[in-house]
């Protein structure tokens, strides 16, 4: 393990490669922010962590909804004070219909989650950092 002070806030972090890069990350040493739609997941994950699931939290977000976003970073930094590694893995797909059979509702979920999630993200860890002299970050979309 690495011995360092950097965050990491990874977005779809309960499951799938943003489970995986999020226990890769901690078990690097850094400290870990995972978020995604729902609690149970990004609990499992933490727990998965072992030892050391101290250096992580979980936050509960819908990517596509600019209050939730705020929220995350909110917390991010109350628990880290920084962000170094953004990774917005967040996303979903729309069900293997026809075109015309898909509902609008599902279209606007997709888009929300893949890229107004990314944008919002993006956004919300700028401003945050925007005052401090450590502006620096690896972005990953």
């Amino acid at each position: 393990m690495a011995s360092h002070d950097k965050v990491a806030v990874i977005t779809g972090g309960g499951t799938g490669i943003g489970k995986a890069c999020a226990l890769a990350f901690v078990k690097d040493g850094y400290r870990v922010a995972i978020s995604g739609r729902r609690a149970e997941p990004l609990d499992e994950t933490i727990k998965e962590a072992g030892v050391d699931s101290s250096r992580m939290i979980g936050v509960p977000t819908d990517v596509g909804d600019p209050a939730a976003v705020k929220n995350l970073f909110s917390k991010v930094m109350a628990a880290f004070g920084r962000v170094d590694v953004l990774f917005n893995n967040a996303g979903g797909n729309a069900p293997g219909i026809l075109f015309e059979d898909l509902a609008w509702e599902k279209w606007k979920s997709v888009v929300d989650a893949n890229l107004n999630g990314m944008f919002l993200c993006s956004q919300e860890r700028s401003e945050e950092h925007t005052s401090e002299l450590q502006s620096r970050l690896h972005l990953v979309c």
